[in-house]
C-alpha cells in the first residue's frame, strides 16, 4: 500500500483521506515518468482521479470540475466524485477540508507565506460560496514548531499575522510552527473537528523534508476525495 493514515466519513457520500508515503515521488522535480506512475498508483488505490496543483506559495483557490491541467493556485475544491485532490508538501502544512452533508471537499498547501496570506482561510471562504459548510479538517505531516528555525524578522512578519505561529527551536532560536498557526486558523472558521498527523517532517525520516534533505526532497502528499 502506498497510502498511510487513511480516514473515511460516511453519509450520501464516502469522503476519504490519506497521505501518500515516501515511496512515491510527486513534486515537480520529479521525472515525468516517475510523477506518472507515483498518480497512477494513488488513482489505483483510491479509484478516483488525481488532480495536482501547481503550487506557488500563495492563496488562490480554483474550482476542480474534471481532471486535467494542473492548476497555479495553492487550494483546490470540488464537490465532484471521483476525482482526488492532492496537496503536495515536505514541511509545509497539506490541509484537506470536508462537508459531509454536500460532499464539497478541498486539498490545501499551506506553507509559510499561505499561512500569512490565509490560504486555508481562502479553501474555506470559497468552499462556504458553494454552499458548503466544511465541518472536518486534516492536518498532514509537517515540520514542527521545534526545528522550524527562521530568521527574527521573518519569525515577527508571520506572527503579526498568525500570532499562534510563534515558537521557538529545540535550540533556542526564534522558529514558526506551521501546524499551530493553521490550526488557529480553523479554529477561527469554527471548524472544531481537525485530525492531525502527529509526525515533524525534519524529524521522521519516513516523511519527505525539504529542510533536512534540501534539494534531494521529494515530496509527499495529502489526498481527498468521494465516492458513492
Amino acid at each position: 500500500m502506498n497510502l498511510r493514515h487513511r480516514d473515511r466519513i460516511e453519509g450520501d457520500l464516502v469522503i476519504e483521506v490519506a497521505f501518500t508515503d515516501v515511496s512515491l515521488s510527486l513534486g515537480d522535480a520529479a521525472e515525468p515518468a516517475v510523477r506518472d506512475e507515483a498518480l497512477r498508483l494513488v488513482a489505483g488505490e483510491t479509484g478516483a482521479s488525481p488532480v495536482l496543483m501547481h503550487q506557488v506559495h500563495g492563496a488562490d483557490v480554483e474550482p476542480v470540475e474534471a481532471p486535467g491541467v494542473a492548476p497555479t493556485c495553492d487550494a483546490l475544491v470540488t464537490s465532484r466524485s471521483g476525482v482526488a485532490l492532492l496537496a503536495r508538501a515536505a514541511d509545509c502544512v497539506p490541509v484537506l477540508l470536508a462537508d459531509p452533508a454536500t460532499g464539497w471537499i478541498a486539498a490545501v498547501h499551506s506553507g509559510r507565506p499561505g499561512l500569512a496570506a490565509g490560504v486555508v482561510p481562502a479553501a474555506i471562504a470559497r468552499l462556504r460560496e458553494q454552499g458548503a459548510e466544511p465541518s472536518v479538517a486534516w492536518v498532514g505531516p509537517h515540520v514542527c514548531g521545534s526545528c522550524y528555525e527562521v530568521p527574527s524578522d521573518l519569525q515577527e512578519e508571520v506572527a503579526a499575522v498568525v500570532p499562534e505561529s510563534r515558537s521557538t527551536t529545540s535550540w533556542g532560536t526564534p522558529a514558526l510552527d506551521l501546524g499551530a498557526g493553521v490550526r488557529a486558523q480553523l479554529a477561527s472558521a469554527g471548524i472544531t473537528d481537525v485530525r492531525s498527523v502527529d509526525a515533524c517532517t525534519r524529524e521522521d525520516s519516513s516523511w519527505p523534508s525539504h529542510r533536512r534533505d534540501g534539494t534531494a526532497s521529494t515530496r509527499f502528499a495529502g489526498v481527498i476525495w468521494s465516492h458513492a
